[in-house]
């Protein structure tokens, strides 16, 4: 999370004013996030979230805290678990605090299926270490630009208490190891099957397929089945509301793909229920999909893109950044004697090679190295243009936000067929089918002979 810089002493203000680039262009949001590598499990947090909660919240009555709320084969869920997990999702989400009290049985319910998962691992002994969470902890910390402990301070300013995250991570390294346990050798897909689905995706060059992201919410009671569906009709309508599909999926599905953000990759119809694949079909780009009852439950779907198998021709990018910050905020008409400093030192990269805008961006608050960016991803428009009109291995001009100054060169441009399946594509496909399968199964069966009792 960004701290604010303390006021600068009032210097002489230099006669000169500085261009800037308006409407928040190049500020955190888009440095840090668009050009930042995406975040996969666990989820990375919002780095505005202090500014977007405020301060802490107010601790709820002891007797709230201490509440009750479901007994899963003996061991309890709290009503203080639940209110930090729906903390924690509203943080993410990018949402107000008024909306922990809506997310509450959804949370419940969540947290509930978590025990289920945990008791599970505990159970057949697989280890899960406080380094194996506090290595997942490091990797979000590195991803948000966090400083260590950062995470754990940022949580607390939002009124959340960093064991609700903790919990999930841990639940999660575990039940992953489990599912690989429990496959077997089918964890090794054998060459033949390689094959066979690298020659049936070749067959299929130019149908249809989709980008989707999904959210799976199972039925396990079938007396349940009125509670889940007004469960996940409340989901759609958060979704439709703004909250971000990655967040809701990480935080309630029920699916493995919860780990990517609900992403399914590049999908074709058949590889869909009948029903889902119908819609899907139809469904404009960007579209969210109503609940779509399916074997086993519940399916949220968000169409990202479409595309002809086998064909895609993408302009795909390397490029190096360095971020200079202001302390305060500019004003063109009179920039402070460290602002202009800042934009003098942003300046004299201008024409220089990637290893020398690497050199001058480590240390700051935004990645160096976006990694690999499809050209045609990058928002807005206007960056996207700065950036396909850069020679290769020169750096830009400045360029000024109210913030700081960003200075950006493309190391490598090359275009290509990223619609072409290759062999460990093909291998982590069908592996990612068999750990699905094998996760909903044994859900299932856990909720099936669990014992569980709701308390209101």
């Amino acid at each position: 999370m960004r701290r604010a810089s303390a006021p600068p002493p009032a210097p002489s203000r230099p006669n000169r004013a500085l261009p800037v680039i308006r409407g928040g262009l190049l500020a955190l949001p888009l440095a840090a996030g668009l050009l930042a590598t995406p975040a996969l499990t666990p989820p990375a947090l919002a780095q505005r979230a202090g500014a977007a909660h405020g301060a802490a919240q107010p601790a709820p009555p002891a007797q709230q805290v201490n509440r009750i709320v479901a007994v899963v084969n003996g061991d309890i869920v709290t009503a203080s678990e639940v209110a930090n997990r729906a903390r924690l999702f509203a943080l993410n989400a990018g949402m107000g605090p008024d909306a922990v009290e809506r997310l509450r049985p959804q949370v419940t319910r969540l947290l509930v299926d978590e025990r289920l998962r945990m008791q599970e691992v505990q159970r057949r002994r697989i280890p899960v270490t406080d380094a194996d969470v506090a290595a997942a902890v490091a990797e979000i910390e590195s991803r948000n630009g966090l400083p260590a402990g950062g995470l754990a301070a940022q949580l607390r300013s939002a009124g959340v208490q960093p064991r609700a995250l903790y919990d999930q991570i841990r639940t999660q390294i575990g039940w992953s190891r489990l599912i690989r346990q429990q496959l077997g050798p089918q964890a090794q897909v054998e060459p033949a099957r390689v094959q066979e689905a690298l020659e049936a995706h070749k067959a299929r060059t130019g149908e249809p397929e989709y980008l989707v992201s999904e959210i799976f919410i199972p039925v396990d009671d079938p007396t349940s089945e009125p509670e889940v569906r007004r469960f996940v009709d409340d989901v759609v309508g958060q979704l439709r509301r703004g909250v971000p599909f990655p967040a809701a999926a990480t935080q309630f599905s029920q699916s493995q793909t919860a780990l990517q953000g609900g992403d399914m990759g590049w999908t074709r119809p058949d590889e869909f229920d009948p029903a889902v694949g119908r819609i899907v079909s139809q469904m404009p780009p960007g579209a969210i999909s109503n609940p779509v009852r399916v074997p086993g439950g519940f399916q949220i779907v968000a169409l990202r893109q479409k595309r002809e198998t086998g064909r895609e021709l993408v302009t795909l990018i390397t490029m190096r950044q360095a971020f200079f910050a202001f302390q305060g905020t500019l004003d063109p008409q009179a920039p402070t004697a460290q602002q202009v400093q800042v934009v003098e030192r942003a300046r004299a990269l201008e024409g220089k090679a990637c290893s020398a805008v690497e050199a001058a961006g480590r240390g700051g608050d935004r990645p160096v190295d976006p990694g690999t960016v499809p050209l045609d991803s990058v928002q807005p428009p206007v960056l996207r243009n700065i950036l396909s009109g850069l020679p290769l291995n020169r750096a830009s001009q400045p360029l000024i936000a109210p913030d700081g100054v960003l200075v950006l060169a493309v190391c490598s441009k090359e275009t290509r067929n990223i619609a072409e399946l290759t062999p460990d594509q093909a291998r982590m496909q069908i592996l990612r089918d068999r750990i699905e399968l094998t996760s909903r199964q044994l859900q299932r069966d856990l909720r099936r002979r669990a014992q569980i009792d709701m308390r209101s």
